[in-house]
């Protein structure tokens, strides 16, 4: 009996398989014909694909930017800008807490004055009423209200001819103003810069220069041991936190009934002397940010024993 395969080698051999050859190039040209086709309707499908998910995208930013964009980002600018105003408003709004003026308004330095006499380095523009100025603005970045007077102490010394040591009465008359007006006012800051060398009035504190600040408390004055007392506050303070930038609490054995550095007006007044003529404005503005770090932290550690 014949197997499955033997009739199938029958078959091969009554009927050759093998195709002709004009058969074989006519169905090639038609399969690749066909699949020119097809690969062609498959480039058009991802391009439509492709187009739709872009026309997708176009719309979707569009509408982000015309409509929801515009309202987002209007809210966002909204936001910062009510913040910020918010805080502006509030330090605008808040009795001011700190007093700070220069008796000695036109004391300068070696950089701006172009010279190296301690005794000749003035400046009209360019002095110490500049870091009077930055003290008040950094104190204001750290919410704290302030009231800096730039009065030109020594063009009204030389308008009503009075002598340099007068300086003080001079200043002395809008101190006793801003005092009476603002009972809020709880420290009082007279800036100077001494006359000593670079070698005494310098720190470097990680790889800067920073003008050292010394303390200076009239020992003549009737809130003498109010002011001691301040002086030393701020110099542990410092000291603390910026080892060797201060340079200590120097008190002033005045003549009586002379000059006490107008510190008899109030309590929690102190003269600062910041840096010397060798030192720079950016410098100076170095210290008294760190001042102003001080000065918070003091006002913030008063408020919470108050509330003790």
């Amino acid at each position: 009996m014949q197997t499955d395969k033997d009739l199938f080698d029958l078959i091969k051999e009554a009927y050759p398989l093998n195709p002709r050859e004009e058969f074989v190039s006519t169905t090639a040209a038609e399969l690749k014909q066909t699949a020119r086709k097809i690969n062609r309707k498959k480039r058009i499908k991802r391009f439509s694909f492709t187009s739709t998910i872009i026309a997708i995208c176009a719309v979707a930013i569009s509408w982000f930017f015309f409509y929801g964009g515009k309202d987002v980002i209007s809210n966002n600018q909204n936001t910062l800008q009510e913040r910020n105003s918010s805080s502006i408003t509030t330090i605008n709004n808040q009795n001011p807490l700190v007093y700070i003026y220069q008796s000695h308004n036109l004391e300068s330095f070696f950089t701006e004055s172009k010279t190296i006499d301690p005794n000749e380095a003035f400046h009209d523009t360019k002095n110490i009423t500049l870091v009077g100025e930055r003290l008040s603005q950094s104190l204001r970045n750290r919410g704290i209200n302030s009231i800096h007077d730039n009065t030109n102490i020594m063009e009204i010394l030389k308008e009503k001819n009075l002598p340099f040591s007068d300086s003080y009465k001079v200043s002395r008359e809008p101190l006793e103003e801003s005092l009476a007006n603002n009972k809020t006012i709880q420290m009082v800051f007279d800036i100077h810069r001494d006359s000593r060398k670079r070698s005494e009035t310098t720190i470097n504190l990680d790889g800067k220069d920073y003008p050292r600040i010394a303390f200076l408390v009239s020992k003549t004055s009737v809130n003498y041991e109010v002011n001691l007392k301040f002086a030393e506050l701020l110099h542990q303070y410092i000291e603390e936190k910026y080892p060797h930038l201060s340079r200590g609490v120097f008190v002033k054995d005045n003549p009586p009934n002379q000059n006490t550095y107008n510190q008899d007006l109030f309590g929690n007044s102190v003269l600062l002397e910041i840096g010397g003529p060798e030192n720079t404005l950016d410098e100076e503005y170095r210290t008294v940010d760190v001042l102003s770090g001080i000065i918070k932290e003091i006002l913030s550690d008063w408020t919470e024993q108050k509330k003790k």
